[in-house]
């Protein structure tokens, strides 16, 4: 299995399929993932390739696997990432 790419390989692929110099490539994934993060509570699309969500995650009773004792899990709110279908279609 092939190693995932890295932040510079991914701005150099990005920068010599757009045109574009490293240095506005740069800009533009740093201002995406910005706005991902501002805009990730109201669920941000990056089409064709998925979606943020953020959701509540119910309390609940869990398991110690070392002791096998019943623990409670607390509510927490999660964030989430769903796969857009063009994806799974293209990868899978």
């Amino acid at each position: 299995m092939a190693k995932a790419m890295t932040k510079s390989q991914i701005l150099k692929e990005l920068a010599d399929a757009t045109d574009l110099p490293k240095t506005k490539m740069v800009e533009i994934l740093e201002a995406l993932a910005a706005l991902a993060y501002k805009e990730a509570p109201n669920g941000f699309t990056i089409p064709g390739l998925g979606k943020l969500v953020l959701r509540d995650r119910k309390a609940r009773m869990g398991r110690n696997p070392q002791t096998g004792e019943a623990i409670h899990i607390p509510a927490k709110k999660v964030l989430k990432f769903r796969i857009a279908k063009a994806a799974k279609d293209a990868v899978l």
